[in-house]
């Protein structure tokens, strides 16, 4: 059994998925508390409705879209999902999985594209991040880094100095909280600097700022 939040049909707006239709399992059950967590109802796995995992799949398949993100909360959190995930794959989706990077991904199928935050100082879960991942991040997979402020920019890029540099190539997104971080001066900054990371603005905050939930 799993414990689910959510199951919607939206926009994908994040990572290089971003535009893309996209169904989104949101799995409950959190173990981080980050300043900026816009998803807070899916905190609590007691808040979650317990599904099988057949039951899943077959909810997904409803809304006849390739492209599937199991998400959260923090999906790994949860003991059958690297099984939820490999029944996806195997049935033809594109799967992609949002994992705040405090948990061992190793246990996920090679096939799925993850996006892997890295938690800055800004989100008050900087020691968060579980070292081990680095050795795991495939080509196909992303870096998140989500920027309150101009310090949490330069933190990342001694980051990604530190322990980012012999992933020649890899795709690096910075996301900025915009009600904090303008993402013009975010702009500048990575042309001043002559950062190889891709800016990225949450697409769906901009088509619904209202936010409700199923966006």
């Amino acid at each position: 059994m799993l414990s689910l939040s959510e199951i919607f049909c939206s926009l994908q707006g994040e990572s290089t998925f971003a535009g893309l239709p996209c169904v989104f399992v949101r799995l409950a059950g959190c173990n981080l508390s980050c300043a900026y967590c816009d998803t807070g109802y899916a905190a609590r796995k007691s808040d979650g409705v317990e599904i099988t995992l057949a039951e899943i799949v077959d909810r997904v398949a409803v809304y006849r879209v390739p492209l599937v993100e199991v998400t959260g909360g923090e999906p790994l959190l949860q003991g059958q999902t690297p099984e939820l995930v490999r029944s996806l794959l195997d049935l033809g989706y594109t799967v992609l999985v949002e994992t705040n990077g405090s948990l061992d991904i190793s246990s996920l199928d090679l096939r799925a594209h993850l996006i892997v935050d890295v938690k800055t100082p800004g989100s008050g879960m900087v020691d968060s991040f579980h070292q081990p991942n680095l050795a795991c991040l495939q080509p196909h997979h992303q870096i998140k880094f989500v920027l309150v402020d101009a310090a949490d920019f330069f933190w990342s890029l001694d980051f990604i100095k530190q322990h980012l540099i012999f992933l020649a190539g890899k795709e690096i997104i910075f996301s900025p909280v915009v009600a904090s971080f303008q993402p013009a001066e975010l702009a500048g900054l990575i042309l001043q600097h002559r950062v190889r990371v891709r800016l990225q603005l949450q697409l769906h905050t901009l088509l619904w700022p209202a936010s409700e939930r199923g966006r």
